[in-house]
């Protein structure tokens, strides 16, 4: 398989593939159901709308939409509606989960709870986002998978570890064969008083013993010499992951959140993005994300799904 370099291949190559199941959690939300309509004509998605029917119809209307593409299960209350669509997923009847209407904490508290939720046992909940940076991709024609900008604060030693195998796993569901894992820092120096530093060491050194495989781990390093190769050859950095990174992990959400704003706000990136750890991606878009992004996002989570 060859790799998918940007997030316009990520839909050519996702429609000729068979067709995943998407169930959407309170569907009744005009920019959802855009972007569920556009992948289930494109048969990128066979989707489930479980929400208010008479609602999701008027949208479908206002919009232009054919509501026959859906398969509709009416549901008025948001929370009963989204316990429906992850029940859907938990019997197989569905691949991918995504959030419509619903409040995320409340999503969030479904795909969680210990019973009736989509997370193993023990499992880390972590969110992968995919970015197609004009810039990143004038430099090297591929794309930027990076996590984690959205659910955990400040990992751990052992999270990181656990979010690095997604990032790898994701990296592989893209047909990159040895995914080049950048573990981002202040500064490509090992300083023993910077946690992200001695963890990213760590985390390198049991890459290279073989505890992580199925990519090229390296770090620390500054953001520049994960992404440039100018910048590696100015400060004389030899690295096998440096200047060419496809996966970033960042010391906290804080550093995380801040590059993937950045990158789409102030560099025109576009982005797709999911949660992972769960038994089935789960699309988990903001407020703030357009249509596009939504559309990208079920063609991420379909392409993610066992």
């Amino acid at each position: 398989m060859l790799a998918i370099r940007s997030l316009d291949q990520l839909i050519a190559e996702t429609k000729g593939q068979p067709s995943r199941r998407l169930a959407v959690a309170a569907g009744h939300d005009p920019n959802t159901i855009q972007a569920a309509a556009r992948a289930a004509a494109e048969d990128i998605a066979k989707v489930t709308l479980v929400g208010d029917r008479s609602r999701i119809e008027d949208l479908c209307r206002e919009h232009g939409l054919d509501a026959g593409v859906f398969t509709i299960i009416d549901e008025r209350n948001d929370g009963k509606a989204g316990a429906e669509a992850v029940r859907l997923v938990r019997a197989g009847e569905a691949d991918v989960l995504m959030k419509g209407l619903i409040g995320t904490e409340k999503y969030m508290r479904l795909i969680l709870d210990k019973d009736q939720g989509l997370l193993p046992p023990k499992a880390v909940l972590s969110h992968i986002t995919v970015l197609d940076i004009p810039a990143y991709q004038a430099l090297h024609g591929k794309l930027l998978i990076v996590s984690d900008v959205a659910i955990i604060p400040d990992p751990d030693l052992a999270t990181k570890v656990q979010i690095v195998q997604y990032l790898i796993d994701a990296a592989h569901a893209f047909g990159i064969e040895d995914p080049k894992v950048a573990l981002v820092a202040a500064t490509e120096k090992v300083n023993p008083k910077m946690p992200a530093c001695v963890d990213a060491a760590i985390i390198t050194q049991m890459n290279r013993r073989g505890q992580i495989a199925g990519a090229t781990v390296d770090g620390p390093l500054a953001l520049d010499v994960a992404l440039s190769p100018e910048a590696c050859a100015i400060k004389g950095l030899a690295s096998p992951v440096g200047g060419a990174a496809d996966c970033l992990l960042f010391p906290d959400i804080e550093a995380g959140n801040v590059f993937y704003k950045g990158a789409t706000i102030l560099g025109g990136g576009r982005l797709a993005a999911a949660v992972v750890g769960t038994t089935a991606p789960c699309v988990l878009t903001s407020r703030a994300d357009t249509e596009e992004s939504k559309y990208f996002s079920i063609a991420l989570g379909c392409r993610l799904a066992k």
